[in-house]
């Protein structure tokens, strides 16, 4: 049976609602797995036609109905619909722009996460520095409310691995936002550094990127990253997040 799903999987994740539509009336019409004079008419495409014919070739290793495998695929048209109302992915880059694919930059992925903070964000890098579009967001953030925390690489003469103070000078431009160090580290990290680049705002919201918090991150560099909308990754990553702060894993500067 899990073959069959999985051929149902590869056509639904690959095929525009109207004509998965299609596919399920001409399945509904079949009198078996053996009968499918009118799955042979649906493709419009090679590749359509390739996973027609695995789907086919699974569905007659079963006992499966034609009208059990109708409900099967509109069902699992639904759920992968649900599924990707729920959580959005975008890919972001900063650096040369490809000729095909269009993108968003780091600073703008980056922008949307911190403005869309209305109650928790928490904010991650190894180095922070000469951003100020991204202060003058952080600093909007906190004035309406937002509790924002920020994980940050101490200086070498901390014990972290960063030449200056990152953390001094951020504390200096936002006074009011709550600044992380992670010092208590167990031996297996010891020689470790905050070098996770993250932005995730009331668990609904996140950036996970190459990117450091600086002016050639945001504008020179070569910087990939994923911006996820909804689901349940911004919320597992903000928790977690917060969860190193409650065990002490992280404390407050």
């Amino acid at each position: 049976m899990k073959p069959l799903l999985d051929a149902v999987m590869k056509i639904v994740s690959d095929t525009p609602p109207a004509r998965l539509d299609q596919l399920a009336s001409a399945i509904g019409v079949a009198s078996s797995a053996y009968d499918t004079a009118a799955l042979d008419l649906w493709p419009l495409s090679p590749h359509a036609r390739h996973l027609v014919v695995e789907l086919v070739a699974q569905w007659r290793t079963t006992s499966v109905s034609p009208p059990e495998l109708v409900g099967i695929v509109v069902g699992a048209a639904r759920a992968y619909r649900d599924a990707k109302a729920e959580q959005e992915l975008e890919l972001v880059w900063t650096g040369p722009a490809g000729p095909s694919i269009a993108t968003r930059r780091t600073d703008q992925a980056l922008l949307q996460v911190i403005d869309a903070a209305r109650d928790r964000l928490f904010v991650t890098s190894f180095v922070a520095y000469k951003v100020p579009s991204i202060v003058q967001a952080f600093d909007a953030a906190v004035d309406r409310g937002v509790r924002l925390s920020m994980l940050l690489e101490p200086a070498e003469s901390d014990g972290g691995g960063i030449s200056f103070d990152v953390i001094g000078r951020m504390k200096a431009a936002l006074p009011k936002a709550r600044i992380l160090t992670w010092a208590n580290k167990e031996p297996k990290f010891a020689g470790g550094s905050v070098h996770a680049k993250i932005a995730v705002a009331d668990e609904t919201i996140c950036f996970v990127s190459s990117a450091n918090l600086t002016g050639h991150a945001m504008e020179r560099n070569m910087e990939a990253g994923i911006l996820v909308r909804g689901g349940n990754v911004p919320r597992d990553l903000q928790r977690h997040l917060e969860a190193l702060e409650t065990a002490k894993v992280i404390t407050l500067v």
